[in-house]
């Protein structure tokens, strides 16, 4: 893969003419990707130098540029108003310059002087088209016009008429419109560069004697201990080994409120260590942090396109020629069949020709992505593309996972209930002995328990592990075994008050595990998964919105009901195998057609493939979940699904606006023209006025 910097790429426009111009030259239009975020266009093919250079020639007779990105390089291209970076703003400075030049020749009248004023039009014109006739070319040439030979005929038929003022207007604004077009694309990017900030430049290493030495984060290998003074960004993911403090941790969750840190706490780069001296141990180099995985995601999810860019494209390819072969008839039709004056409608077919620009139709959707993506990484929200961040507008409904999702994935025990004579701290004691050697959740549940009572498991001989049911050891001379629900039925020595009571934690929503000798049952220990916080309201807001909400489980009947009775969902399907879940998530697709799965990333997998949208939970499995969902909740807030939807639907909303209001301005202004009430300058100015209009709108985004 060969990535280029391409400066003076902001909308679909470009990316067609490269597509076309680059891709005849290799051969294989198919191997191109674009990605305005970045200003990049990708090759996925490895170049040799001499094929580096002939794509930097071949991209300059656009009129744009291209700067090779080294592997593993970053080039930053803010294409803000500053003229070394951005092509048009010598260009637009220069023609508005001497538009002005030229109109204080020809109206002021102890300067007025028509060759004057016809030489500064003149330079005007050259200056705001200098980048736009190589375009131009290409477009004649490849018979595929666009909205820079529009311009340029339209520049080329007023002064056919000697209309050099508006020309020269014609021109300048054209190129001020293409500067504010990568001025708008530019705004949406920074957004996402200043990310880059929030990763330090040097980085405390723990040496020998507690002395420091400082590095630079590329230097950290895993195993370093690492040293973070309160303010100080942490430099690379890790483990905190001593010492406790608040972590801000926004940059990477989204989440304003600082989160406390204790020994063998995860540490994120790019997060602000707050209020205490913490020393960490680096579990990732710096270029695979979860950060730094952020931003490749984010990244890469701008040459994602959504259907409304690929719509606006496939539009734009239409209605650029109808709008040449409808301004032609303008020209050509009134003066042939009713005599009129061949000047008059020739002026009005130029003015068709200049409203017909499509600018502010081809950068109002690009934008609207962009500021959209932008935000949403900002909100602990990572879209990877532009295709789904429109799809949460459209989902009909929401399959959650119980583990993890609806509840907060770490069960806790809440009764125990000893039998036969024994005490709490016998039963717990014997329950840590038999689970000290399993990594299941209720196990760490028992074990966690154990510890906060101080009750440390014994020492066991021949444990074994029962498949699906629970597992068994000796130790104080007995054999003994731990089990679920299901696998006390299977005992002989259980009795009804115990399989009642047993039932009874099962019913509010319990899981259970069962503690027995050969003798009798010890005890029996209930344990839960508690309902996160926020997802009640999180249902509820979602059902507000007409989306309906499911459950998919592995838990039993009565502990999903339970849950589902707690959360507010409105359908549970309970019992379930992972390609149960994706028969589930099928059925609900041929039913309500657009389906979202949110889930852990890893058991749900599957299911969150075969969805419309696959959601994770970020901060539980954020490795697997960076890798297999469309969307990524960084935060592990499940409030964060409505924001998602909500934030779609605006960002939908916002794209058809604008299409609307671009089409619309358009429209009225033909109309305008074949009354004769509508100029030149107007057109171009109406055109300026959409753009900006739209580029302002789409921008709205940003705030989030």
């Amino acid at each position: 893969m060969t990535r280029f910097n391409v400066i003076g790429m902001c909308c679909a426009e470009e990316t067609t003419l490269l597509r076309k111009v680059v891709g005849e030259h290799l051969g294989a239009s198919d191997l191109l990707r674009f990605d305005l975020l970045r200003g990049e266009m990708i090759i996925d093919t490895e170049l040799t130098e001499k094929q580096v250079e002939e794509i930097k020639r071949v991209v300059k007779t656009t009129g744009m540029s291209a700067k090779a990105i080294d592997e593993g390089g970053r080039i930053v291209d803010d294409s803000g108003l500053r003229p070394k970076r951005n092509p048009f703003f010598v260009s637009t400075i220069v023609s508005g310059l001497f538009v002005a030049l030229g109109f204080a020749s020809s109206v002021i009248p102890v300067t007025a002087d028509t060759i004057a004023s016809k030489v500064a039009y003149g330079i005007a014109i050259l200056a705001g088209l200098r980048l736009v006739l190589p375009r131009s070319w290409v477009a004649i040439k490849s018979i595929r016009p666009d909205m820079n030979l529009l311009m340029t005929l339209a520049v080329a038929g007023a002064l056919i008429i000697d209309e050099w003022f508006e020309a020269a207007v014609i021109a300048f604004l054209f190129a001020l419109s293409l500067l504010l077009e990568l001025w708008s694309v530019s705004r949406a990017r920074n957004a996402v560069e200043s990310l880059l900030e929030s990763t330090p430049e040097r980085a405390r290493r723990v040496v020998d004697d507690g002395e420091f030495e400082e590095v630079e984060p590329a230097d950290i290998l895993i195993g370093d201990l690492l040293f973070a003074k309160p303010g100080e960004k942490i430099p690379v993911d890790g483990r905190v080994a001593s010492g406790t403090s608040n972590v801000d941790q926004a940059t990477v969750t989204g989440e304003n409120i600082p989160v406390k840190k204790k020994f063998g706490d995860p540490l994120y780069a790019g997060t602000i260590n707050l209020n205490g001296a913490i020393e960490f141990v680096a579990t990732r180099p710096a270029s695979e942090s979860t950060f730094a995985r952020i931003l490749h995601l984010v990244e890469d999810a701008g040459s994602r396109r959504s259907r409304s860019e690929q719509w606006v494209e496939r539009f734009a390819l239409i209605y650029t020629p109808a709008i040449m072969l409808c301004a032609l008839l303008v020209m050509v039709i009134p003066p042939f069949i009713f005599a009129e004056s061949w000047t008059e409608w020739f002026y009005r077919g130029l003015v068709i020709l200049v409203i017909g620009c499509p600018c502010a139709l081809v950068i109002s959707t690009p934008v609207s992505i962009v500021a959209g993506l932008a935000a949403a990484a900002r909100n602990g929200v990572l879209i990877k593309g532009g295709e789904y961040l429109e799809i949460p507008a459209r989902l009909r409904v929401v399959a959650f996972d119980k583990t993890g999702t609806l509840t907060q994935g770490r069960p806790g025990v809440t009764e125990v209930i000893p039998l036969n004579g024994h005490n709490e701290h016998e039963l717990i004691e014997r329950a840590a002995t038999l689970e000290a050697n399993s990594t299941h959740p209720l196990a760490r549940a028992v074990l966690d328990y154990a510890d906060h009572l101080g009750v440390s498991p014994m020492k066991a001989e021949g444990f074994q592990t029962l498949e699906g049911k629970g597992a068994s050891a000796e130790f104080n001379g007995k054999r003994y075994r731990l089990g679920s629900r299901a696998f006390l039925d299977e005992w002989n020595n259980t009795t009804t008050e115990v399989q009642q009571r047993a039932d009874m934690l099962v019913n509010s929503g319990r899981s259970v595990v069962a503690i027995g000798s050969d003798n009798h049952v010890c005890g029996l220990i209930g344990v839960i998964d508690p309902v996160r916080s926020e997802t009640p309201k999180t249902i509820t807001d979602l059902q507000d919105m007409g989306v309906e909400t499911v459950m998919l489980t592995g838990d039993n009947r009565q502990t999903a009901s339970v849950i589902a009775q707690e959360t507010g969902v409105s359908q549970v399907y309970s019992e379930l195998l992972p390609e149960d879940k994706v028969s589930c998530i099928e059925e609900l697709a041929r039913s309500r057609e657009r389906v979202a799965m949110v889930g852990d990333g890893v058991n749900d997998a599957p299911a969150m493939a075969r969805s419309s949208l696959g959601i994770a939970m970020g901060a539980a499995g954020t490795d697997v979940a960076l890798e297999t969902a469309d969307v990524v909740l960084m935060s592990d807030d499940l409030s964060r699904v409505t924001w998602l939807i909500q934030h779609s639907r605006r960002a939908l909303n916002i794209i058809r606006w604008n299409v609307g209001f671009a089409l619309g301005i358009k429209f009225l202004f033909f109309g305008a023209t074949l009354f004769g009430v509508a100029a030149l300058w107007g057109a171009i100015a109406a055109d300026i006025g959409a753009t900006l209009a739209v580029t302002a709108n789409a921008l709205r985004l940003l705030r989030g």
